[in-house]
């Protein structure tokens, strides 16, 4: 039964997975639902309110709740499994204290929004009667494979070389989830990502972090179960509609980006010049691998800024960083928004995890696709065959993207050689205007966002 003392505002719990790439999306469409007069509030792990950077002038409060793991998170855990488990026994437990506190103030839950890898929550919120949403923060296309290996549709492990799902183009068993291709690779993941809908039917609410033209057919055909809404990109405001004041930061950060060193570097290049590579905060490359992209960028000798994150650097030829300065910038992380956006920045070598995907096609920025796992090749597919806003680049029979490959692809994307560049660069654009329309006022996305709260009051 919904708690009593109902505020006139609705008030929404924003519950992500505790990583980087759950968070900021999440924390992005709380900033829309706050801009639009909703109270929000974030609910943070314990030992992500303590270790991670947060902005508070974003006006979103923050509750935490404890994973279990409340000096180290998931690197306190000894594997995942034990990570999980611990986080599924104390997580609803934590969560419902915190929902019956609220409940005995001046404004008690309303609706909860919780990030589909933690299902349990949505049988807390039924615990209190309140309004559930869950919230996807991979695209449709991704989340409807993993739901066919739910209903039992796609057999694992999988035979023959291509599958055919509904509303998607014929995917080669490379370009699935890697937790699908290889069946009983990370097997606590793919467990979490096949899980998400053991019971979404019961969900007032599924959202997506993307917009409808992006994947209109995969989302009408998930329509048909549940009350699909799409209410993205959620990426700050300023790359998009400039609606919300100063929202130029996702605003919660596990690394603190070098600002001043990056954004001067870049000023002084020319227009669409500049190659960024960036895996994310997880991927690790082989050393080979690393090689091969170091000698394409050096070899090619056009600008380039990298990102390699401190566990990486050993990686790196000897004295690579020294030997490439007069063309490279190596940094540990960077503001990866403002690269983007930055005219200099011609194209995005890229893991291709859906945020920095998003991140490519809301600015317009061509992508150099070497996905490495989880949803990334399944991302690649959609970018270079049907948004048509990049190249994938394809690695040999080991496995490995050479360097002639690499720089075949830039030289492609910078429109040196060849006319392919010149198609990705207008689709960029094309899909970079769509996104923008989609959160802009009366946009669908926006529109979307307006009727959920509509439905709160």
């Amino acid at each position: 039964m919904k708690m009593q003392n109902k505020a006139k505002k609705p008030h929404v719990l924003i519950f992500p997975f505790p990583g980087q790439g759950h968070i900021n999306p999440m924390l992005q469409f709380a900033k829309r639902l706050h801009s639009k007069g909703v109270k929000v509030t974030m609910v943070p792990t314990v030992f992500l309110s303590k270790s991670w950077f947060f902005d508070s002038s974003a006006s979103i409060d923050l509750c935490i709740i404890s994973d279990g793991f409340d000096e180290g998170g998931f690197e306190q855990a000894d594997t995942p499994d034990a990570y999980l488990s611990t986080f599924w026994n104390v997580g609803p437990k934590s969560l419902a204290a915190l929902i019956k506190k609220l409940g005995h103030t001046a404004h008690p839950v309303d609706a909860l929004v919780y990030d589909t890898m933690l299902p349990w929550a949505l049988d807390v919120a039924k615990q209190f009667g309140i309004s559930s949403a869950a919230f996807f923060t991979q695209s449709c296309a991704v989340n409807s494979v993993y739901y066919h290996v739910y209903k039992g549709h796609l057999q694992l492990p999988l035979r023959g070389s291509h599958v055919s799902l509904p509303a998607m183009p014929p995917l080669h068993v490379s370009e699935l989830p890697s937790f699908v291709a290889i069946y009983g690779l990370y097997r606590a993941w793919f467990d979490v990502l096949v899980d998400q809908f053991s019971n979404i039917d019961e969900a007032d609410w599924v959202f997506f972090n993307h917009f409808y033209e992006l994947e209109p057919e995969v989302v009408d055909w998930m329509s048909k179960f549940w009350n699909v809404i799409t209410v993205g990109p959620t990426i700050p405001s300023i790359y998009l509609d400039k609606r919300l004041e100063n929202d130029k930061d996702y605003g919660m950060n596990m690394f603190k980006p070098n600002v001043t060193a990056c954004m001067s570097w870049l000023s002084g290049k020319p227009k669409d010049s500049v190659v960024y590579v960036s895996f994310g905060r997880v991927a690790s490359l082989g050393i080979e691998q690393m090689e091969e992209i170091a000698w394409a960028l050096k070899d090619r000798n056009g600008y380039f800024l990298w990102v390699v994150r401190e566990t990486e650097k050993p990686k790196l030829p000897h004295n690579y960083v020294k030997e490439t300065s007069h063309k490279g910038l190596v940094v540990t992380w960077c503001p990866q928004l403002e690269v983007l956006s930055h005219e200099s920045v011609g194209s995005f070598l890229t893991h291709c995890g859906f945020n920095s995907t998003l991140e490519a096609l809301s600015l317009g920025v061509p992508m150099l696709a070497l996905p490495q796992w989880t949803d990334q090749c399944t991302n690649a597919k959609y970018i270079e065959d049907v948004w048509r806003i990049g190249i994938r680049a394809r690695p040999d029979e080991k496995g490995i993207v050479r360097k002639e490959t690499i720089i075949r692809c830039i030289m492609e994307l910078l429109m040196e050689v060849g006319k392919k560049g010149e198609e990705i660069k207008k689709n960029s654009i094309k899909w970079k205007n769509l996104a923008k329309k989609a959160v802009d006022e009366g946009g669908k996305s926006d529109k979307n966002v307006d009727e959920f709260i509509a439905k709160l009051i």
